[in-house]
């Protein structure tokens, strides 16, 4: 062999020995995926902070499989409330965020009201439900609504210990006594809620009080 040739061929040598370190050097910090970084309804660290949370409010409730859907829908890290302390009607699937915030209001923000307005106790609570996959507003196109991610209910009435029946759909516009309960649950509701709509919002809520967990903060 030449010595040229010997020559080239330690370039050579000399070459692939620093491709082969460069693959085995440690790379970078990388930028992770986004949706590890986002909190979600079913992430194991937030879901066992909120179940300590409603076992502490002393609420009898069922935690449910996560479950996805079709068109996107989806019930994640939810549970379904048994005993309240005021029976509910209609309650299926909530995030747990969602209702630990239903069992807030329903124990501390009703009978103060009911009281003082009306003089009496709430002994039922209303509901047209919890889960529905569809979009806002019933939409046939555009966003999805919170409640097809389980994350939104919506109260339509309220039953006192007399047998009166106070309701959004029949009480909210007619002034009186019914009238100020209502605005008074839905004012307190703004503090337990991200978004609650009424009456006040739009016709599409003449019947009912949406509360949900997602958004932006909004009450009218």
């Amino acid at each position: 062999m030449t010595k040229r040739s010997i020559l080239m061929l330690a370039i050579l040598l000399t070459l692939a020995g620093c491709i082969g370190r460069s693959d085995r050097r440690p790379r970078g910090p990388q930028t992770p995926p986004r949706q590890s970084i986002l909190v979600r309804a079913n992430d194991p660290v937030v879901l066992k902070q909120c179940i300590g949370k409603l076992d502490r409010l002393v609420a009898r409730y069922a935690l449910l499989p996560d479950r996805t859907f079709g068109g996107s829908c989806d019930a994640l890290g939810s549970v379904q409330l048994r005993d309240i302390g005021t029976p509910t009607t209609n309650l299926g699937a909530m995030t747990c965020g969602l209702a630990t915030s239903f069992v807030m209001w329903v124990q501390n923000d009703l009978q103060g009201p009911a009281q003082e307005y009306l003089g009496g106790r709430v002994v039922r609570i209303e509901t047209m439900g919890t889960y529905s996959c569809r979009n806002v507003n019933g939409a046939t196109s555009g966003k999805l609504s919170e409640h097809a991610h389980a994350n939104a209910v919506d109260v339509s009435g309220f039953v006192l210990d007399d047998g009166r029946r106070i309701t959004v759909n029949s009480d909210w516009t007619t002034g009186g006594d019914g009238a100020a309960f209502l605005r008074a649950v839905r004012t307190s509701a703004c503090r337990r809620f991200v978004t609650v709509l009424s009456p006040d919002y739009n016709a599409l809520h003449h019947d009912h009080l949406h509360f949900d967990m997602g958004g932006k903060s909004f009450c009218r």
